[in-house]
């Protein structure tokens, strides 16, 4: 078997690609700058950019499974290159903001919904097997904090009371390496989370005891947000970030148990995700 996984540089991509490559799989570190990339002795590169199709096909030839990025710029262009290569299984991490009741209009659910639409429709045949893992906050978003930390010691939040249930990505790559190698738990999806809720606050905390240095939490309003972040991100991914964490400070999103049913053992709590990452924050 070998194994296309995109998005090599992430974080969950190359802790897949290192799962894969110990338990002897081949597999295909893919990237739209594969020269970047430092992929275990073995390992192979390959071009792949999901914004650009003409790479897909050399990159998807030979290739049984693909760990897919929910890219939906050109989704159907790729399942369309991934049924002619006769890939038979894909694994897309997606979100489980697909399953809000906003999801059609929310910027961020609707391009996860689409890449999930386009995987389903072009697979309707029984041509390959799409397996949807639906995680809910990433741990890793809180690396979006760490600039502001290391040169402030503090933080601007708009709902500092917003509460997330933090994956690690360990455990997303672990759940993704579980579902590729076992028959039985491909075609389904997953909603994936850690073991806890933690409010951003909370979470702030944490990672400040994890580097050994304080963190201010100061309260912004959502338009001063907005605007602080209008450099790095578009406005209607800003706008539904803040409606995502306004229905977060109003109620806890719920847990699953799916990475422990998936691999055998409990998610990693967020106090582990900050000890892996203290330095990001200068600890």
């Amino acid at each position: 078997m070998t194994v296309l996984v995109t998005g090599s540089r992430g974080r969950v991509g190359s802790a897949l690609i290192d799962l894969l490559h110990r338990a002897g799989v081949g597999v295909r570190a893919a990237s739209a700058r594969p020269a970047d990339l430092d992929p275990p002795a073995g390992v192979v590169t390959a071009h792949c950019d999901l914004g650009d199709p003409l790479t897909f096909s050399a990159a998807l030839d030979g290739v049984d499974s693909v760990f897919l990025y929910a890219d939906p710029r050109h989704a159907e262009a790729f399942a369309a290159a991934a049924r002619s290569a006769g890939v038979r299984h894909i694994v897309l991490l997606s979100s489980s903001s697909v399953l809000s009741p906003d999801a059609e209009v929310n910027a961020i659910a609707a391009s996860h919904l689409r890449v999930e639409r386009a995987l389903a429709a072009a697979s309707a045949d029984g041509s390959f097997d799409v397996t949807y893992l639906q995680p809910g906050s990433f741990a890793t978003n809180a690396l979006h904090w760490a600039p502001a930390v290391r040169s402030t010691g503090s933080v601007d939040l708009p709902y500092p009371g917003a509460a997330g249930d933090p994956i690690h990505e360990a455990d997303i790559a672990e759940v993704a390496y579980a579902v590729l190698g076992d028959d039985r738990l491909r075609g389904s999806s997953y909603v994936l989370t850690g073991p806890e809720v933690l409010t951003f606050a909370e979470q702030l905390g944490i990672i400040g005891r994890a580097a050994g240095r304080g963190i201010r939490v100061n309260t912004v309003t959502p338009e001063e947000w907005k605007a602080s972040a209008t450099p790095y991100m578009p406005a209607e991914f800003a706008e539904a970030l803040l409606e995502y964490w306004k229905t977060c400070a109003a109620a806890s999103p719920p847990l699953t148990r799916t990475v422990e049913e998936v691999t055998g053992r409990p998610p990693r709590g967020f106090a582990r995700w900050a000890a892996d990452h203290a330095d990001a924050f200068g600890g």
